[in-house]
């Protein structure tokens, strides 16, 4: 399969990106799209990639910088907005877990970093993602103690909660919400890691302070407010549920009329 690749090329947070095209062929049906973006820069790598241009203010004939870890669909860390969606044209499937048969033999393929003012761009496809991490410690940690395995399975938990909190707890925090979103609300995010804790006892004695700190976090670090269109649900890789984000609410009201 052969394709054309209008790639978003940018030095750095300071630099003026652009789109810069590559052609690539011969590429399996079977590959993933990251291993389609290591053939094309082993293609430029041969080429003669030539950093020095970059600095000079050429077009950028170096490597493409992209983000990946685990290629198994578990870390988040291999997001890309593709032909205008999150992770690209599949649904509820990661960057790397995207096919290259998913696309016409002899496609454009426009392939960007997230856009969002709370993920700013590192280089190239690389965002800064660290907000999330920010967000989570600002929710701390569970207090109860459970022991040992034994000790966690003496507090029971109906089997319907068990369930929607892992669901919740299912989020990899790659952001796809974010860039779907039209006003870059991390609600859906948020509003998982509320809620896998909130629906069991041994997150309860913190849930008010959690959601408070939680959203607090959230606006201070400039992602928008929850449009309630669903788009983050629809593209999320993992189809986390909008129903977290009516909890998040739930708990957020009740932290503010215990205050």
């Amino acid at each position: 399969m052969d394709f054309k690749l209008k790639i978003w090329r940018q030095k750095n947070a300071k630099a003026q990106g652009h789109f810069e095209t590559y052609e690539i062929k011969g590429i399996e049906e079977d590959a993933s799209f990251l291993e389609m973006l290591d053939i094309l820069n082993e293609q430029l790598i041969r080429e003669g990639a030539d950093p020095v241009a970059v600095d000079k203010g050429c077009k950028s004939s170096g490597p493409v910088s992209f983000d990946h870890d685990c290629r198994e669909g578990i870390c988040g860390a291999c997001s890309l907005y593709i032909d205008g969606r999150a992770h690209g044209p599949d649904s509820q499937v990661t960057t790397c877990q995207l096919f290259m048969r998913h696309f016409k033999d002899g496609a454009t393929i426009t392939v960007e970093p997230w856009r969002s003012s709370g993920f700013p761009i590192i280089k190239d496809l690389v965002v800064d993602r660290s907000a999330f991490d920010k967000i989570l410690q600002a929710g701390g940690f569970i207090s109860v103690r459970t022991g040992a395995a034994q000790d966690a399975n003496n507090i029971l938990i109906p089997h319907e909660k068990a369930e929607k909190s892992m669901d919740a707890a299912a989020c990899v925090g790659c952001g796809a919400c974010v860039a779907t979103c039209k006003n870059g609300s991390a609600m859906l995010f948020v509003g998982a890691r509320v809620s896998s804790l909130a629906l069991l006892p041994q997150g309860r004695p913190e849930a008010a302070r959690r959601a408070r700190a939680m959203v607090a976090k959230m606006d201070e670090l400039g992602f928008g407010n929850c449009t309630n269109t669903r788009a983050c649900e629809m593209e999320c890789p993992k189809g986390i549920s909008v129903d977290h984000i009516a909890r998040l609410n739930r708990e957020f009201l009740k932290a503010k009329f215990s205050e």
